[in-house]
């Protein structure tokens, strides 16, 4: 490979992970490998790999449950589930969860291999140009630049962000009228989700309000104890 593919490997099970990540750096890849839920998470937000490779039972935090909470904020990454189960509810409830495929426990690298090629050139072959250039947003009265920092009324008012509010609010717009988990927007965008920068969180919220306030088509709302949503009319 020109370019190393980076792979998230997610197995509690050490002589397997082991095993695995040997014969998949052989290949080319770079492995990253965490023994559980709640170590995934944080990896998968501050490594940016490009695949999963999901247990489904673990400790903390089991596979679906992480799949969820990264769909939550990253709609594209390929996620292949490694499980011991057969029955198709829980085939089901994987894909439910946001995983594009699923390989059953015990399985041969040369299976898993061809999946996590088939996989990967699925993504490639999406055109992620728009998203990645999608930088000016609508809300109502004012125009949102999160390349140049900056929100903008109509009638030629400009309000300079920090770079995190300016991420924040970008992730917020991307994923308009749709429930953010606080979990999943701090571990997007402070790569930690700590009670000090839950904290931190709840102050940058207040400011994107106060920034937006003129307008009343638009709203940052906190669904208690979940998350936050902004809603656009």
């Amino acid at each position: 490979m020109k370019n190393l593919v980076k792979v998230l490997l997610v197995e509690d099970e050490l002589s397997l992970a082991m095993l695995v990540k040997e014969n998949l750096e052989e290949e080319g890849y770079e492995v990253c490998h965490c023994e559980n839920g709640d170590m995934a998470l944080k990896s998968f937000f501050s490594e940016k790999p490009d695949l999963v490779i999901l247990d489904v039972m673990m400790p903390k935090i089991n596979g679906f449950n992480v799949a969820k909470t990264i769909r939550n904020t990253d709609r594209k990454t390929p996620i292949l589930f490694l499980t011991a189960k057969v029955q198709v509810k829980d085939v089901v409830k994987g894909f439910e969860s946001g995983g594009n495929d699923y390989i059953r426990k015990p399985f041969s690298i040369e299976e898993l291999l061809i999946r996590m090629r088939v996989m990967l050139n699925d993504e490639r072959l999406i055109d992620k140009a728009a998203e990645n250039d999608e930088v000016i947003f609508e809300l109502g009265a004012y125009l949102f630049d999160s390349r140049k920092l900056l929100i903008r009324d109509k009638l030629g008012g400009e309000t300079k962000l920090t770079a995190r509010e300016s991420e924040l609010l970008k992730l917020l717009c991307q994923n308009q009228n749709q429930l953010l988990t606080k979990k999943s927007i701090l571990l997007k965008v402070w790569d930690d989700d700590s009670f000090f920068n839950s904290r931190s969180m709840d102050v940058f919220i207040s400011r994107l309000r106060k920034y937006l306030k003129e307008e009343s088509q638009v709203n940052i709302i906190n669904v208690r104890g979940v998350g936050y949503k902004l809603l656009v009319d």
